[in-house]
């Protein structure tokens, strides 16, 4: 006589019990991977906002050094050589210019020399002087993530009145300060190119 199976209605207790414990082990690992995710996160956007604020740097540092440098404007579209130090000769060069038609040179030396205040009518170093946000809409949903704030500060070289100092200080809500770059830029003016004619 063949007897029929009788049908599973239920779990054994093993069943139960490793069902328990993976259950368990999940929950219990749950938090730890959103604590390491939420810190992988807010890793990646303070590395955003150095990556933000060296690209202001780099801009900053393509500005005109100075509204004086192009007091000429009328005759050049280029930037010129402040006479700050007086080194410049009559023909308006100074030394390791090349006395070319297309090269550096000098202003005028009754030129005044470089302005320490914002402002003017180009875009030179001093205006670059703000402060700037970034990722401000960022939000803090889950509470690990921050915002992060770039102040550009220009100032010039104590040792060298040709120079300023450009400055990123990155800060985050707190006002702490996570990372400062800098940069120089020098009065050296700018250089024209020949043009190709064929």
């Amino acid at each position: 006589m063949v007897r029929k199976a009788a049908s599973k209605l239920a779990f054994t207790m093993i069943e139960l019990i490793f069902a328990i414990v993976v259950i368990a082990i999940s929950v219990m690992s749950l938090p730890m991977m959103i604590q390491v995710t939420s810190q992988g996160v807010e890793s990646n956007i303070v590395q955003e906002a150095i990556f933000a604020a060296s690209a202001e740097l780099m801009g900053a540092t393509s500005y005109y050094w100075d509204d004086n440098s192009m007091q000429d404007m009328n005759i050049s579209h280029l930037s010129r050589v402040i006479d700050i130090s007086g080194d410049c000769n009559g023909d308006r060069l100074r030394n390791g210019h090349i006395a070319q038609p297309l090269h550096r040179r000098c202003l005028d030396s009754n030129t005044t020399g470089a302005r320490n205040a914002p402002g003017g009518i180009v875009t030179d170093l001093n205006d670059a002087a703000i402060t700037q946000s970034i990722f401000t809409d960022i939000g803090s949903a889950e509470g690990y993530k921050n915002n992060y704030t770039s102040t550009i500060n220009v100032a010039p070289d104590g040792a060298d009145a040709n120079i300023k100092i450009i400055t990123s200080t990155i800060t985050d809500a707190n006002g702490t300060t996570v990372v400062v770059l800098r940069a120089q830029s020098a009065n050296v003016g700018e250089i024209d190119y020949y043009k190709r004619r064929f």
